[in-house]
């Protein structure tokens, strides 16, 4: 059966739990499949078990936003340039994470602790991949879980090379405290910054998790735009000051490797 007709299966019966305009919008960009390039205003009124009239609302509404084209002379809604962009977005960070497992991997066999590949969506930072080491330190965060941009060495990494006016409007902002040793002082965590990018690298103990130490160092586009890091985590009491700066290497190292390959792969 085709997507379409699997999912008309169901009838309005399984829509009803679920009202919310985003679900209804989720619902007809879902309807799209290889044997439903078009969908007309009847067809998803059906499938939606609602008024012609509602669906054609729906319809106007992603098609305003950019989600669907509408066709001339009633030829049906296509999907429209906001989804292909989506889609652009979506090969990117794919892109990105399938070029850095093996940087990663290597990185965890080097250093004998977990690793992270973050990237910044705003004013949240976002896990893209992770190495676990299969030690006794095993990182909480799962892929697509999304962490504060104030705390820890990914977000100290991707914060400190943020644009200087999406910076302005992230330090406005009030910042989240998790230990004592979180920044949340704009003028404080503005000279920070500083220092990370003079010396090319972060190094966070206890600030999002009383406990871990982190490293991280960025990860440059041919552009030199920076548009992820590379991270390690490590139990704090494991990694005294003289044994850092070996950890400190092997973390930039590792994100000298990726922007090398990232850049030779145009990957942005």
């Amino acid at each position: 059966m085709s997507g379409a007709n699997s999912r008309d299966a169901g009838g309005s019966q399984g829509y009803r739990g679920r009202n919310s305009t985003a679900d209804r919008a989720l619902d007809i960009l879902l309807m799209f499949d290889d044997e439903h390039l078009t969908l007309s205003a009847t067809t998803v009124a059906s499938h939606l078990g609602v008024a012609r009239s509602t669906a054609y609302r729906y319809l106007q509404s992603l098609t305003s936003n950019g989600f669907l084209d509408e066709g001339a002379s009633g030829s049906g809604f296509r999907l429209g340039p906001r989804v292909m962009d989506l889609a652009r977005l979506a090969r990117k960070g794919v892109g990105l994470s399938d070029v850095a497992r093996p940087v990663m991997r290597a990185l965890v066999e080097r250093t004998g602790v977990p690793v992270l590949l973050t990237r910044r969506t705003g004013s949240a930072v976002v896990c893209l991949e992770r190495e676990d080491a299969g030690g006794a330190l095993r990182l909480s965060y799962e892929r697509g879980q999304v962490l504060p941009v104030n705390a820890g060495a990914a977000a100290l990494t991707l914060l400190a090379w943020a644009p200087p006016g999406e910076l302005d409007g992230l330090l406005s902002q009030p910042l989240p405290r998790f230990t004592d040793a979180t920044h949340t002082d704009p003028d404080e965590l503005r000279a920070l910054l500083g220092k990370i990018r003079d010396q090319g690298h972060a190094v966070a103990r206890g600030e999002l998790d009383p406990d871990v130490l982190g490293v991280g160092a960025p990860v440059h586009a041919e552009n030199g735009v920076v548009i992820a890091a590379i991270s390690i985590a490590a139990l704090s009491h494991r990694v005294p000051d003289r044994e850092l700066p070996r950890y400190v290497q092997a973390v930039r190292e590792a994100a000298d490797t990726l922007s090398e390959q990232v850049a030779r792969m145009g990957i942005s």
